[in-house]
């Protein structure tokens, strides 16, 4: 790049710099929020990224790249996007604001366009790798997408996240040639400037994992210095000064800084910057590469010329570059003072008049960044997959079958369907055939970028790794399962191809991948997981390995749609129905619950369950009618009154539960009846759907000052102010809320303790789920009346 080019970024780069200082600045100071509440942001943060971010934006990115920007960055994404015409200016001084600008960037929630939202730290910069998976799974099966880099810029404080390395020495993530990390090496974390430099830590971790490696540590100044005859003792000492008292030269100037550089120097380092002057030495010594536009364009180019393993670039860089509160120790979250933005607006030749204003359109800075506006613009995505997903499989049972082996058995039929089956794929960390994925992977394959030949025979299970696979297997860890699904269930924007994602996972763990889980239904993916086998049903695993609080997680997940069927029928048709939102359109027409957005948690058991109740179900409904409330979440599998004729006048109570507990509570239901009791009995297939069916109603009513309704799906399934009896292998307060809906007492029954080994029976006794306890749990709910 020639020098006008690179004045050029320059001019653009101080106005990034300006904006973005700007925009923190007027959400703390302009705007009154009333509360009393600190509005905060990152002005230091945003600061050591700007030529990095400006050397992408306006020089190096092209229109397919996609790239994660450093949360605490956000506000520098935002100028650029503004000075690139992709913002309104009504958004500038809007930051941390309601229907502003996010806090962090935001695929859902910016008003600009975000490829990867970024926040919890380590998994905005996992993202572009799983995002590259996809595209790599995306171009063996649907033909080569146009060339796009997939790019993280992320705090060097960020490697000390665990999910960081998961990713990096995943096998699935290996070979990825499109993608370039940016470390934003400043040595400093939120609470200190980081004693010692890990650079050599992390350069061989990075290198052990087979990653190509670029460190850009000096900019030009220093770069001419070193070459200068005893250049070499500068660059040693640098290189050997501590870091705090490197980074301390940032606040100082003149011989202050002279001095405190000098401190513990060779003799060598004096005589050579003696003839340097104090406003001179300065800008030399701190003359970092990670602000030196052509040194970053050069290690991007470096990056690109590999194209066989990711990348990673080094970039040294100061928090608060440009900023009096340059290299500060407590600067993560300090904020310029009003005199201190004055000062630099004027350094900056702009005033409160032009302070928002864009880059002359006319001028060479204006003129690159409309150039750059137009090679980085992209058409509109479709997400919708246009294919008709079935609404059942069909798959029927004669003998008692466990969810887990029926959700395999749906798998395989979605696999010989032809419309349906190029857009499936599944993932699963290292325990696919332990959670009946070994039908699909048969049928199928796993996915491997080349051929891979299989040196072992087995009839159980083909292991055949070539492009055309569509299982992606993973190594042990939950967080990289759903970092993957996320990716996967964005692939209609990323890599211009919707797909049907499907994962498993050991249902107590997925609370180990609960921040990606979160970070994918945030960015709003869609996908389908099954948390499997779950529970203390789960019974000689013992407590490490038996669920409780994942029902309540799958619950209260926003975005995330919560399922637990008992029988074969009702799974079939949730699966299928899910699989079908997702690939788009409308509802299909059985559904009674408005179209969802968003994605599918199935937690299912290893225990086989007696499908006649269902079948006698079916028979007394109708499929139409059975198959409209499962979806809907609930059903009522024994309706007292008509199983028992003679007990029309005895009281009522009813009896809801989820998923394997089912036989225990038909055993009470009976056992009820002999002693003159009504039970019924509802299956909740989806406490997820029947909680927002409920609060959907209440707030309505809240909003418009009505007396609420009852929903429909609780309507249907649940007897009016009947005293209710919850039953779960899960923690008791997530199907507690079941006695206000129908506005009766509740006495709910679940398991608020830590398992432990033991056989189903055992355990369902220390946990009061056996057929007595539910039988005196009836008797006190309708005590309570």
């Amino acid at each position: 790049m020639n020098q006008h080019d690179l004045d050029v970024l320059d001019e653009i780069q101080r106005r990034v710099l300006w904006l973005a200082t700007r925009i923190v600045d007027a959400a703390n100071h302009d705007r009154d929020t009333g509360d009393g509440v600190k509005v905060g942001g990152h002005q230091a943060s945003s600061a050591s990224l700007v030529t990095a971010m400006t050397a992408l934006w306006f020089h190096h990115l092209d229109a397919e790249d996609r790239v994660a920007v450093k949360p605490h960055a956000s506000p520098v994404f935002h100028a650029i996007q503004y000075l690139l015409g992709n913002l309104d200016r009504s958004y500038l001084p809007k930051l941390r604001a309601r229907g502003g600008l996010q806090s962090y960037p935001s695929r859902t929630k910016d008003p600009d366009e975000v490829d990867f939202s970024t926040g919890s730290v380590g998994l905005g910069a996992a993202a572009p790798l799983f995002a590259a998976v996809t595209r790599r799974y995306v171009d063996a099966h649907f033909g080569a997408r146009p060339h796009s880099r997939f790019v993280a810029l992320i705090g060097d404080a960020e490697l000390d996240e665990g999910n960081i390395w998961e990713a990096v020495a995943d096998p699935a993530t290996t070979g990825l040639g499109n993608v370039m990390w940016l470390v934003d090496f400043n040595r400093q974390s939120l609470d200190r400037v980081v004693p010692g430099i890990r650079i050599n830590q992390w350069r061989g971790q990075f290198e052990a994992a087979g990653w190509h490696v670029v460190e850009v540590k000096y900019g030009r100044k220093l770069a001419e210095a070193y070459a200068r005859p005893g250049g070499a003792t500068l660059r040693d000492w640098i290189d050997r000064m501590p870091n705090e008292q490197y980074q301390s030269l940032f606040g100082l100037a003149g011989p202050a800084l002279r001095k405190q550089f000098l401190d513990g120097a060779p003799a060598e380092v004096a005589a050579f910057v003696a003839d340097i002057g104090d406003d001179e030495l300065g800008p030399l010594v701190t003359d970092l590469g990670g602000h030196d536009a052509q040194a970053m364009l050069d290690a991007y180019a470096q990056c690109d010329a590999v194209t066989d393993r990711p990348s990673v670039v080094f970039a040294y860089t100061v928090k608060g570059w440009g900023l009096p509160i340059a290299g500060n120790p407590r600067n993560h979250s300090a904020l310029l003072t009003t005199e201190q933005v004055d000062a630099l607006r004027a350094a900056h030749g702009l005033t409160p008049e032009t302070e928002w204003d864009r880059l002359d359109p006319a001028s060479p800075a204006g003129i690159q960044a409309g150039e750059r506006r137009e090679a980085l613009s992209r058409p509109p995505r479709e997400r919708a997959l246009g294919v008709t997903v079935p609404e059942t499989t069909r798959v029927r049972a004669n003998k008692p079958v466990s969810t887990q082996e029926v959700f395999g058995r749906v798998l395989v039929e979605l696999a010989r369907d032809p419309q349906v089956a190029p857009y499936l794929v599944t993932t699963a960390p290292d325990v696919a055939t332990s959670t009946n994925l070994a039908g699909f992977i048969n049928k199928t394959g796993v996915f491997a970028p080349t051929e891979q030949r299989s040196w072992t025979e087995d009839r159980m299970l083909r292991w055949t790794e070539s492009p055309a696979g569509q299982h992606i297997e993973l190594g042990i860890s939950e967080m990289n399962l759903f970092l993957l699904l996320g990716q996967l269930g964005l692939s209609w924007d990323l890599s211009g191809q919707p797909l049907l994602p499907v994962g498993t996972v050991y249902d107590p763990f997925v609370l180990r991948g609960l921040d990606a889980f979160l970070y994918g239904t945030y960015s709003g993916s869609r996908f389908v997981v099954a948390g499997t086998p779950s529970g203390i049903t789960l019974a000689p695993e013992g407590g490490a390995h038996q669920s409780t609080i994942t029902a309540s997680v799958g619950l209260e997940l926003p975005g995330v749609t919560f399922l637990e069927p008992a029988y074969a029928s009702s799974l079939d048709w949730l699966l299928c129905d899910a699989l079908g939102q997702i690939a788009g359109g409308s509802a299909p027409a059985a559904t009674a619950a408005p179209a969802e957005d968003g994605a599918y948690y199935f937690r299912l058991s290893t225990r086989p369950i007696d499908q006649a109740p269902f079948e006698a179900a079916r028979a007394r409904l109708g499929d139409a009618v059975l198959r409209r409330q499962v979806v809907a979440g609930a059903y009522r599998l024994v309706d007292a009154h008509q199983a028992y004729p003679d007990l029309a006048d005895a009281p009522v109570v009813q009896l809801a539960a989820s998923g394997a507990v089912l036989p225990e509570v038909l055993a009470a239901a009976a056992e009820l009846a002999e002693e003159g009791v009504a039970a019924h009995v509802v299956d909740v297939t989806s406490l997820d759907r029947l909680y927002r069916a409920w609060q959907r109603t209440l707030r309505q009513g809240v909003r418009t000052a009505t007396v609420p309704s009852v929903p429909g799906a609780l309507r249907s399934a649940f007897a009016d102010r009947v005293p209710v009896v919850t039953v779960h292998d899960a923690a008791s307060h997530a199907m507690a809320w079941l006695g206000s809906a129908v506005g009766a007492p509740a006495v709910p029954l679940g398991v608020d303790e830590f398992g432990q080994s033991g056989s189903v029976r055992e355990l369902y006794e220390l946990h009061d789920l056996l057929p007595g306890s539910i039988v005196n749990a009836a008797l006190a709910a309708l005590a309570l009346r």
